[in-house]
C-alpha cells in the first residue's frame, strides 16, 4: 500500500500533505458564505502574498544520477561516504607481523602439518602460487593503543583469493573470498588488551571460479597464476557509515527500479538526495552520517538495523528469503578443493547467525556434510549446534545435486537411499524437499522416485535459462509418469544465487507466472557456485527492503525466519483445500545444455559400465551372503555407490567440468572397477565359480532376469572343434553353458562380396548389404521389407561444425546442424568369415589427424532372440570444436519417436511444428531409440550414449564432440563405442528393453569348476508379464548382518528387490523363492515397511502375486 503521508526530509519540505476526504472534495478554509452580503470571511490563508524567490522543476534523470557519487569510487571517493568506511587503518609490522609457510607440490597440508613447518616472514606485496598451490600464514597481531577503544575492529586480509581463518589452536573460524568479498575476519573483543595475539590463514591459489586466464571464467585455467597480497591490516569499521551505505543503496535503487511515475520513485528521489545534502551540510562528519540517517528512516523505517524490523507492521510478507550457498561439488575446480570450500562457506554461516539472529540457511548435497565430517570436524560440530537450533537448514535429500538425465534410475534410487539415510543418521531427519537449482533438465521420472523417497516437493530454478521458449509456471505440480506427483516451485527471482538486491525482491512478484494460484516465492540468496552463500551485505540489505515495504510500500514485502519446509508447507495446505496449481505432465526438458548428453565420452561410459557392474555384483553377493560363509561386503559396496553418485554430479557426469576433475573422476571410476572385479570375483567364488582354467569347459553366467541366448566368443579367440570361434551360450537366469554349434541347430550367417565394394552379410532373418563403409540396404527376411529409406545410407558419419553462443562443453545450438559434412570412407574388406559371425571393416578419415574404424558384424540368427546389426566404431578424435554423429534413415513414419529413460520410455516429436517441438532437437537416452509405425519398427541401441535426435525418419546417435572450454582437452583421443540396429516386426515392446540390458551386458565365457551352485540362482525369480523389469537385487540395508551400524539394526536377513514396469501398462507378475521367507512387503525406496503382502507356498517354494501400474517403479522387501 501507498502511504498517505510524505515525512518531511529537512526543513524545507513540508511536514503533509492535505489528504481529502473524497475523491472529488477541495480544501476549504472552515466556515463557508460568498462574497458580499454578509457571510462571514474565511481565515487567510497560509500562503505567502508575495513569492520570494524562483524555484523550478526538478529534473529527475539529473538528480538520480547523481545519487552515484555518493557511493562510487571514482573521482569523488575522497569527498563522499567511501572515504568514511573506517575511521582508521593499521598494517604496520608492529602490529601486523605476517610469516608463511609454503608446502611443496601443490599439497594440501592439514592444519597440524602446515604448522609443524617453518615459517619464513612475508610481507604485503609478496605474490603467492602457482595456480591450485598453498599457503599457510601466521600473523602475530597487536591492536594499536589508538584503536583500543573504536567499535568494531576487523582484519581485512586481500590476495584476490579464497582463504581460511584458523585460531591459535587449530580450529577453523572462517572462510576469505577475496577479490573485496568477504575479506573480513571480526577480531575479538577480548584482543583489545595490548598483547600479542596469533591466528592462522590458509590461503588458496584460486579465486571462488578457480583459475581463469582471465574475464572468460570457463575457459582452461592458467596453470601458473600467482596472487599478490595487497591487504593484511587492522581496520576500524565506521559502522554508522556503513549502515547507512545500506540505507542509501535500496532507498537509490528504489527511485531507479520503481515505476518512473510512482509516488515511490519520486519520493525516493527526493529522500536520497536530501540525505546527499545532509552530508555535504556536515562536512561529512559523524553527526551528518547520522542525520542523513534519520532523513532514510522517513523511506526506510526505523527498525532496519535488527531483526526487529520483521516484527513491524501487519505481517503479510509474500516472499521468504532463504540463504543459500550453492558449492558445485567439483566444476572449475577439483574435489580437493571443494572440500575446502565446504568448510570456508560453511563456517561463514555459522559465524553470520551469531550476528544475525534471523539468518536462515538451506544447505544440500550429503556428500559435502560428509566432507565437513571428516576433515573439519569442529566445523561440523558448529553446523550440527545450528541445525539443532533450527537456523542451518540440511535440504535436498540426496547424495550430491545430481544430473538427473544420465543417471541410471537405480543411480537415482540410490542417490536418495544414500543421502536420506546420511541425514537420517546425523541429524535425526529425513527431507521432504528435492533441492536442485541447477542441473541441465529434468527427467520424468523424478517426482515418482521422490516420493517413494519420502519427498513431496521440488525446488529447482534452471528452466529460466531456456533460450527458446519461456517456462510458463512458477509454482505448479509436476506429474510423472506413472502419475506421481511433487509440489515444484521455480523462484520468480530466477536465480539461486540471488545478491538480495531491491530487483531481486521487485522481481519476486513482477516475474511471478502462478499469481491466479498463489502469490508466494522464494528468494534463494548469496554467493554460489563456488561457494561463499550469503554475507552480511546480503542480511543487511534484505533488512532494509523490509523496512521499506512497511514504512513506505509498492515493494512486496520479504520475511526472514522461515524455512524451505513453512514454504512448501503453506503451498500443500492450499492445495489440499481446493486451490487448483498448474500441472506439468512428463520431463522438465531444458533448452539449454543439450551438449552436455555427449560430452567427455569416456566419462559417461565408465558411469555406464559402473552401474552394469554395481547390479552384477549386489546380485552375485546377495545369493552368495544367503549361502552361508560369506559376508555381503556392504562398506565397499557403499563405497563405490558413493563414487558413482559422487561422480553423478550435475557439471561431472554431464562433462562441464576443468580437466583436472576427469584425472580424479578417471581415478575414482579405475578404484570402483577393480574393487567391483574382486567382489564379484569373491562372491563367485563363493558360489563355485573357478578363478582359472579347469579343463572342465567354459560357462557363461546370465546374470539377467530372463533367458538369453547369445553367440559368444571362445576365451582367448581359441577355435571350437567344430571350426567356428563361436559358441551357443542359452540359458535361464544362473549358469549357461556354452554349446558348439552344428550347421544343423544353428543355421549360419556368410558374408560376400556380391559385387566390387558392395558386400553382403545375411543370416536366416536380416539381409545386410554394405558399400563404402555404410549400409546402403537392410532387409527384413520375416517381414519381407526394406528397412532403409530408399536412397539412404545407414551407419553414415557426419560431422557439424560446433560453435556455441558461448557455452562450449554445455550447448550446442539449432544453427550446427545447417553444417552437417558427410564423412567419406575408403576401402571395405570382409574383417572375419565365421560359420556364426560375420563382418566387414571400413576406415573412414575424418581429417588428417582424425578417423573411425568401423566394424559391421552379423552373428547367425538365434531363436527366441532379437538380431541386429551391431557396430563396432575405432576413433582417433584429434578434433576442434567439431561434433561427429551417425545416421539411420529409416522407413518408418511417426510423428513421435520413443527413448529409454529411467525407468521407463518417453516420446518426443520428429517434427518442429511449434518451437517447443524445434527446442528438442537434440534429446537424451539411454540404452535405446525407437521408431515405430504400426506393425513394425527399428531401435538404435548403444552401450555408452547419451545424445540422440530422430526428425522425421532419420534417426542419429551422437557420438563425441570437441569443446575447447572449460576442458582444452575433451574427449581427446581413442575410443571405442558399440551401437546396433535392431529392426523389429510388431511394437516397440520387451524385446528392445531386454535387447537393450543384453547389449551393455554380453555374456562372456569363463572357466567351469563344475561345482557352480546352479541352484543359488534359482532362488530368486520373477515371472509374468515380460514387461516387468527386476531392476536391482539386493540385500537390506539395515539387516543386522549387514548394517553398518548409521541406523537402527533389523532383526533378521532380507532381501530387496526393485521391479518397474517398462512399457507404460497395468503389467501383473509373480516373485518366486525358494529360500524361507517368512513375510513380504512393499515398501519405498528407504526401505520402509509399507504394505505387507499375501504370500503364498507351492512345492516348498514361496510366492508373492504382484501388479503395478504403467511405469510404476516398486521395491519389494522379502523377509526371511
Amino acid at each position: 500500500m501507498r502511504s498517505k503521508n510524505i515525512l518531511s526530509w529537512n526543513n524545507s519540505l513540508p511536514t503533509t500533505l492535505y489528504s481529502p476526504s473524497s475523491p472529488h472534495s477541495s480544501p476549504r478554509p472552515s466556515g463557508s458564505g460568498t462574497m458580499g452580503g454578509d457571510a462571514s470571511l474565511g481565515a487567510p490563508g497560509s500562503l505567502p502574498r508575495r513569492s520570494d524567490h524562483p524555484v523550478g522543476q526538478r529534473i529527475k534523470g539529473i538528480y538520480t544520477d547523481r545519487l552515484r557519487q555518493f557511493t562510487s569510487e571514482g573521482q569523488y571517493s575522497g569527498q563522499n561516504l567511501v572515504s568514511k568506511y573506517f575511521e582508521a587503518v593499521n598494517s604496520d609490522e608492529d602490529h601486523v607481523k605476517l610469516s608463511v609457510y609454503s608446502p611443496p607440490d601443490l599439497s594440501r597440508p592439514t592444519f597440524e602439518e602446515a604448522t609443524s613447518h617453518e615459517f619464513k616472514p612475508t610481507h604485503i606485496g609478496a605474490s603467492f602460487g602457482p595456480s591450485w598451490s598453498t599457503h599457510w600464514f601466521r600473523i602475530r597481531l597487536t591492536i594499536p593503543e589508538d584503536m583500543l577503544d573504536k567499535e568494531r575492529l576487523e582484519f581485512h586480509w586481500d590476495a584476490n583469493n579464497e582463504g581460511m581463518v584458523w585460531n591459535e589452536d587449530g580450529h577453523p573460524l572462517q572462510g576469505l573470498s577475496g577479490g573485496g568479498e568477504r575479506i573480513e575476519w571480526v577480531i575479538p573483543d577480548a584482543w583489545r588488551d595490548g598483547k600479542e595475539h596469533v591466528f592462522f590463514i590458509e590461503m588458496a591459489c584460486n579465486g571462488m571460479f578457480g583459475n581463469p586466464p582471465g574475464d572468460d571464467q570457463i575457459q582452461p585455467p592458467r596453470p601458473n597464476k600467482y596472487y599478490t597480497l595487497h591487504k593484511a591490516q587492522i581496520t576500524a569499521v565506521n559502522l554508522e557509515a556503513r549502515a547507512l551505505y545500506y540505507d542509501f543503496w535500496i532507498i537509490g535503487d528504489a527511485a531507479r527500479e520503481f515505476p518512473g511515475d510512482s509516488w515511490e520513485s519520486h519520493q525516493a528521489n527526493v529522500v536520497a538526495n536530501a540525505m546527499m545534502d545532509a552530508f555535504i551540510a556536515g562536512n561529512g562528519s559523524q553527526e551528518s552520517i547520522k542525520q542523513a540517517r534519520k532523513i532514510g528512516q522517513g523511506y526506510l523505517g526505523d527498525k532496519v538495523d535488527s531483526a526487529d524490523v520483521y516484527k513491524a507492521g501487519t505481517d503479510n510478507a509474500i516472499v521468504l528469503g532463504i540463504g543459500q550457498c550453492h558449492i558445485d561439488t567439483c566444476w572449475l575446480w577439483p574435489w580437493a578443493e571443494t572440500k575446502r570450500k565446504v568448510a570456508r562457506s560453511w563456517s561463514n554461516q555459522c559465524d553470520l547467525m551469531d550476528r544475525y539472529p534471523e539468518h536462515r540457511f538451506a544447505c544440500s548435497q550429503a556428500q559435502q556434510f560428509k566432507w565437513l565430517e571428516k576433515y573439519y570436524p569442529s566445523v561440523f560440530d558448529r553446523v550440527k549446534r545450528w541445525v539443532k537450533k533450527g537456523h542451518f537448514h540440511p535440504i535436498g535429500g540426496s547424495w550430491v545435486e545430481h544430473d538427473t538425465n544420465l543417471p541410471s534410475g537405480e543411480s537415482l534410487v540410490r542417490q536418495f537411499l544414500y543421502g536420506q539415510r546420511f541425514f537420517e543418521s546425523r541429524f535425526g531427519q529425513r527431507h521432504t524437499t528435492f533441492w536442485l537449482p541447477d542441473t541441465f533438465g529434468y527427467s520424468t521420472q523424478i517426482p515418482q522416485i521422490c516420493r517413494l523417497a519420502g519427498m513431496s516437493r521440488f525446488f529447482t530454478q534452471k528452466l529460466s535459462w531456456n533460450n527458446i521458449n519461456n517456462f510458463p509456471h512458477t509454482t505448479f505440480k509436476w506429474v510423472a509418469l506413472d502419475g506421481s506427483q511433487v509440489m515444484c516451485h521455480m523462484p520468480p527471482s530466477e536465480t539461486y544465487t540471488a545478491s538480495a538486491h531491491f530487483g531481486d525482491v521487485k522481481r519476486s512478484v513482477t516475474q511471478h507466472k502462478s499469481m491466479d494460484q498463489d502469490n508466494t516465492s522464494l528468494l534463494v540468496f548469496g554467493k554460489g557456485d563456488g561457494g561463499g552463500g550469503p554475507t552480511f551485505e546480503h542480511l543487511e540489505k534484505l533488512r532494509r527492503c523490509r523496512g521499506l515495504s512497511d514504512k513506505t510500500g509498492l515493494l512486496p514485502k520479504v520475511t526472514m525466519g522461515g524455512s524451505v519446509d513453512d514454504f512448501f508447507d503453506n503451498l500443500e495446505k492450499k492445495a489440499a483445500t481446493g486451490t487448483e496449481f498448474a500441472t506439468w505432465y512428463g520431463e522438465l526438458y531444458f533448452e539449454l545444455h543439450r551438449g552436455t548428453y555427449t560430452t567427455q565420452a569416456n566419462n559417461k561410459r565408465s558411469n555406464r559400465q559402473s552401474e552394469f557392474l554395481l547390479r552384477e555384483i549386489e546380485y552375485l553377493a546377495t545369493l552368495a551372503s544367503l549361502k552361508g560363509g560369506y559376508k555381503y561386503p556392504k562398506e565397499r559396496i557403499d563405497d563405490m555407490w558413493e563414487g558413482v553418485l559422487l561422480c553423478q554430479f550435475h557439471d561431472c557426469l554431464p562433462g562441464s567440468c576443468i580437466e583436472m576433475c576427469y584425472d580424479d573422476s578417471g581415478e575414482l571410476y579405475a578404484e570402483i572397477m577393480e574393487t567391483g572385479q574382486h567382489i564379484r570375483k569373491e562372491a563367485l567364488q563363493a558360489l563355485g565359480f573357478a578363478t582359472k582354467n579347469t579343463g572342465k569347459g567354459f560357462v557363461a553366467l546370465n546374470t539377467m532376469p530372463w533367458p538369453r541366448s547369445e553367440i559368444v566368443p571362445m576365451p582367448g579367440a581359441s577355435t571350437a572343434t567344430h571350426g567356428s570361434k563361436y559358441v551357443l551360450a542359452s540359458g535361464e537366469t544362473g549358469v549357461i553353458t556354452g554349446q558348439p554349434m552344428s550347421g544343423s541347430e544353428l543355421p549360419g550367417v556368410t558374408v560376400s562380396e556380391i559385387r566390387p565394394g558392395v558386400f553382403r552379410l545375411a543370416n536366416e532373418r536380416l539381409r545386410v548389404e554394405v558399400q563404402d563403409g555404410v549400409i546402403t540396404s537392410l532387409y527384413d527376411v520375416e517381414a519381407d521389407r526394406e528397412v532403409i529409406a530408399e536412397g539412404g545410407k545407414a551407419g553414415q558419419f557426419v560431422v557439424f561444425d560446433d560453435k556455441p553462443l558461448y557455452w562450449q562443453a554445455w550447448d550446442v545450438e539449432v544453427y550446427h546442424l545447417e553444417s552437417r559434412k558427410e564423412l567419406k570412407s575408403s576401402k571395405t574388406v570382409i574383417a572375419e568369415n565365421d560359420p556364426h559371425r560375420v563382418s566387414v571393416v571400413t576406415e573412414t578419415k575424418i581429417s588428417d589427424v582424425s578417423w573411425v574404424k568401423t566394424t559391421i558384424s552379423l552373428a547367425s540368427a538365434v531363436r527366441g532372440e532379437a538380431t541386429y546389426v551391431e557396430f563396432d566404431t575405432e576413433v582417433e578424435w584429434r578434433e576442434n570444436m567439431k561434433f561427429l554423429k551417425v545416421e539411420f534413415p529409416v522407413d518408418i513414419t511417426n510423428t513421435e519417436a520413443s527413448y529409454e529413460t529411467q525407468y521407463g520410455i518417453i516420446r518426443r516429436p520428429t517434427h518442429y511444428n511449434t518451437t517447443w517441438d524445434m527446442a528438442k532437437f537434440e534429446v537424451c537416452c539411454h540404452k535405446w531409440a525407437d521408431l515405430s509405425e504400426n506393425g513394425y519398427g527399428v531401435s538404435i541401441l548403444n552401450d555408452s550414449k547419451y545424445g540422440f535426435a530422430t526428425c522425421g525418419n532419420l534417426m542419429r546417435l551422437s557420438l563425441l564432440r570437441a569443446p575447447k572450454a572449460p576442458d582444452a582437452h575433451a574427449d581427446m583421443g581413442r575410443h571405442r563405442i558399440r551401437y546396433a540396429i535392431l529392426p523389429h516386426i510388431g511394437a516397440l515392446d520387451s524385446r528392445t528393453v531386454r535387447a537393450g540390458y543384453n547389449f551393455n551386458h554380453p555374456l562372456v565365457l569363463q572357466p567351469s569348476s563344475g561345482t557352480e551352485v546352479m541352484h543359488a540362482f534359482k532362488s530368486i525369480a520373477l515371472t509374468g508379464s515380460p514387461a516387468l523389469i527386476l531392476d536391482a537385487v539386493k540385500r537390506g540395508e539395515d539387516d543386522e548382518d549387514v548394517s553398518r551400524g548409521e541406523l537402527p539394526k533389523r532383526p533378521g536377513q532380507s532381501i530387496i528387490l526393485r521391479v518397474y514396469e517398462s512399457l507404460g501398462g497395468r503389467a501383473r507378475g509373480t516373485i518366486h523363492s525358494k529360500l524361507p521367507v517368512k513375510k513380504v512387503w512393499k515398501c519405498n525406496v528407504l526401505e520402509d515397511d509399507e504394505e505387507e503382502l499375501r504370500l503364498f507356498t507351492a512345492g516348498g517354494n514361496s510366492g508373492v502375486n504382484i501388479e503395478l501400474r504403467a511405469f510404476e517403479i516398486a521395491t519389494f522387501r522379502l523377509q526371511l
